[in-house]
C-alpha cells in the first residue's frame, strides 16, 4: 500500500456581518450570546467562486460539506475518509477503495460507489472547470460493486493520490450543476443553509454524520475587509477572526491570539538567466531573464547575507519563523540547513566576484551594472509588501538595491519573467516542486517555474519522484531534486508564516486536532472545526 501527500489550493470567501443579523453586542459565549453558535470572519473573498466540489470548491484535504475519499491527519499523512481502506496495484495503475458502510448524503441519499464514479466522470468529462482536481492521468472508473470503486490510471503517478484527497463527493442522482455553485449537497459534518454573494455563508451541523456530530451547532462566515474584521472583533461581534501578523501584539478583551503552524512560505523568485528575447510554447515573443540575479554570486549573497530574524521582526512583528526552503513539518520536505545574517562573508563573495561600491553611493556595481533589482508585490496584500520592503532594507547593507513595486497580479504575471516575485507557496502535495522547479513548465503556466531555472538533473529526479509506484521511493527523489536546486537559489527564501486568529475566550478550537495549514489566506482554520466546542 502506498501512500501520498495531498495537496491543497485553498479557495476564498466573500460574506457579510450586517446581512446575518448579529449587529448587536455579542455575549462571550459567542454567536450572539448562544452557546451553540459562532460567527467567523476567515478571510475576504473566502468563498469566491463556485462552491461546488465537482468545479474545484472546498478542494482541501479534510472534510467540511463534501467529504472526499481520503483525508489529511494533523501530522500530514493520509487517512480513510470515505474509504474504509484503499490499496494500490503493483504496477502503480491500480486503485481500489472501499468505503464504509451506512453513510448517507444530507439529501437522505445513501453513499454509494456509484457516486464516486459518477463524481470522477464528470470532473474528467468537464476538466476546464476544476483546475484543482487533475484527473488527466485517469483512463478510467468502475464500481466493482456498491462499495468498491476502482480507478485505474494510463499511467503511474504518484500524485494521484493527492487527487482523491482533494475531490468531494456529491450524489450522482441528487447532482445539481447550477444549484450546487452556491448550496452543495455532501457527505460531511456541515450543511450549507444560506449563501448570500458578497454576504454570509452559513452551515449547520450534520446530526447524522457518520464520524459524529459536531458540537457546536450552526457557524456564519461573515465578509469585510480586514481592517472592520479587526473592529467587529473589537466590539465583541466576531467569535474568530483572521488578522494580519501585524495584529498579533493587539489585545482585545474577552478573545486571545492563535498562532497556528503552517507550511505556508513566502519567497521571492530571482530570475536565473540573463536578459533576452525567447518564444513562449505558442510563438510568442517575450523577454524574459535579469542580469543582476543571473548572476548565481548576487542570488548566494542574499541567501547567506540577509537576517531572516529580523525581516520577519521588522515585517511582521516576530510573527513567523524564518524559512530556507520547503518547510520540513513534511515528509517530503528537505530545507537545507543554514547559518544567515553573515554579511561579511556575503559581501567578500561579491567583491570576489567583481561587484563593487566604486562611486559611493552604496550600491555595488560590475561593469557599469548597478546591483539593483525590482521586486513585485500584489497591492491588496499589504504583509507581502512588508516583507519585500524589510528585505530591501536589510539587503542595503550587502550593497544591494531591490526596489519594490506594488502593483496588480496582471502587471505581476506579465514582469515575472523578468523580475523577483513575492510568492506564497504552501501544500501537502509535492508537486509543487514539478511546477516551480521542472525546466518544461517555464513560460507554459502562470507561476509557475518563472525564475527559469533549469538543471537536467533536477529534471529527472522529478520525472523520476512523479513515475514511481513506490511511496518511499518518491519521497527520496523530491528531496534530492531540493538539495540540488537549493544550491542555485532560483528563490530567496524568507518566511514560514503563522497564521493568526483572535479567538473567543470560550471557544475551543482543538489545537491538537489541527492539520499544519496550507497557504490559504484564513480558511485552513476551518480544518477541524467539528472538533470544537464552546465552554
Amino acid at each position: 500500500m502506498k501512500r501520498f501527500r495531498n495537496s491543497i489550493i485553498c479557495c476564498f470567501v466573500v460574506i457579510s456581518l450586517a446581512v446575518c443579523g448579529c449587529a448587536g453586542q455579542q455575549e462571550s459565549s459567542g454567536g450572539g450570546g448562544k452557546k451553540d453558535e459562532l460567527i467567523c470572519y476567515v478571510g475576504h473573498g473566502f468563498w469566491d467562486g463556485s462552491l461546488d466540489p465537482v468545479k474545484g470548491g472546498f478542494s482541501y484535504g479534510w472534510s467540511f460539506i463534501n467529504n472526499a475519499l481520503l483525508k489529511v491527519r494533523p501530522d500530514s499523512s493520509y487517512a480513510g475518509d470515505l474509504a474504509e481502506s484503499y490499496s494500490v496495484s503493483e504496477d502503480a495503475l491500480t486503485y481500489t477503495f472501499v468505503l464504509k458502510e451506512g453513510i448517507t448524503f444530507h439529501d437522505g441519499s445513501d453513499l454509494t460507489a456509484e457516486d464516486v464514479v459518477f463524481t470522477y466522470e464528470t470532473v474528467k468529462e468537464n476538466q476546464g472547470n476544476n483546475e484543482k482536481v487533475d484527473l488527466s492521468k485517469m483512463a478510467s472508473i468502475e464500481a466493482a460493486d456498491s462499495r468498491t470503486v476502482r480507478i485505474t490510471l494510463s499511467e503511474p503517478y504518484s500524485p494521484f493520490l493527492d487527487m482523491t484527497a482533494q475531490l468531494g463527493i456529491v450524489p450522482g442522482d441528487g447532482y445539481d450543476s447550477e444549484a450546487f455553485n452556491e448550496m452543495p449537497v455532501g457527505t460531511g459534518a456541515w450543511k450549507a443553509v444560506q449563501y448570500d454573494a458578497g454576504q454570509q455563508f452559513i452551515v449547520e451541523a450534520n446530526e447524522d454524520y457518520f464520524d459524529g456530530a459536531p458540537h457546536i451547532k450552526r457557524v456564519t462566515f461573515v465578509d469585510m475587509d480586514n481592517e472592520a474584521a479587526f473592529s467587529n472583533a473589537r466590539s465583541g461581534q466576531l467569535d474568530i477572526v483572521m488578522v494580519q501578523p501585524g495584529y498579533a501584539a493587539e489585545q482585545i478583551g474577552g478573545m486571545h491570539v492563535e498562532k497556528l503552524e503552517t507550511m505556508d512560505v513566502r519567497n521571492i523568485s530571482l530570475p536565473c538567466g540573463g536578459v533576452q528575447t525567447v518564444k513562449d510554447p505558442d510563438g510568442k515573443s517575450v523577454t524574459v531573464g535579469n542580469d543582476v540575479t543571473s548572476d548565481r554570486t548576487v542570488r548566494e549573497a542574499l541567501n547567506i547575507g540577509i537576517d531572516r530574524e529580523r525581516i520577519i521582526e521588522n515585517a511582521f512583528n516576530g510573527v513567523g519563523v524564518p524559512a530556507y526552503g520547503f518547510t520540513d513539518n513534511l515528509e517530503w520536505g528537505n530545507a537545507p540547513e543554514l547559518t544567515d545574517n553573515r554579511k561579511e562573508e556575503a559581501g567578500a563573495l561579491l567583491e570576489a566576484a567583481g561587484w563593487k561600491d566604486a562611486d559611493g553611493d552604496g550600491i555595488r556595481e560590475k561593469e557599469g551594472l548597478k546591483c539593483s533589482f525590482e521586486v513585485y508585490t500584489p497591492s491588496d496584500e499589504q504583509d507581502r509588501y512588508q516583507l519585500a520592503a524589510a528585505l530591501s532594507e536589510d539587503a542595503k547593507e550587502l550593497g544591494i538595491e531591490i526596489r519594490v513595486k506594488q502593483t496588480t497580479w496582471d502587471e505581476i504575471t506579465e514582469a515575472s519573467y523578468q523580475a523577483g516575485v513575492v510568492w506564497g507557496f504552501g501544500q501537502f502535495d509535492p508537486i509543487v516542486i514539478h511546477q516551480l522547479f521542472a525546466s518544461e513548465t517555464f513560460l507554459t503556466a502562470q507561476y509557475s517555474n518563472t525564475p527559469g531555472y533549469e538543471n537536467e538533473k533536477v529534471d529527472t529526479l522529478i520525472s523520476e519522484a512523479i513515475g514511481t509506484g513506490e511511496h518511499e521511493e518518491a519521497v527520496e527523489k523530491w528531496k534530492e531534486a531540493q538539495e540540488i536546486y537549493a544550491q542555485e537559489i532560483p528563490y530567496l527564501y524568507l518566511v514560514n508564516i503563522e497564521h493568526c486568529y483572535f479567538v473567543n475566550d470560550r471557544v475551543d478550537i482543538s489545537k491538537a486536532t489541527q492539520v499544519p495549514h496550507p497557504h490559504g489566506h484564513g480558511i485552513p482554520i476551518i480544518c477541524n472545526m467539528k472538533d470544537w466546542t464552546i465552554k
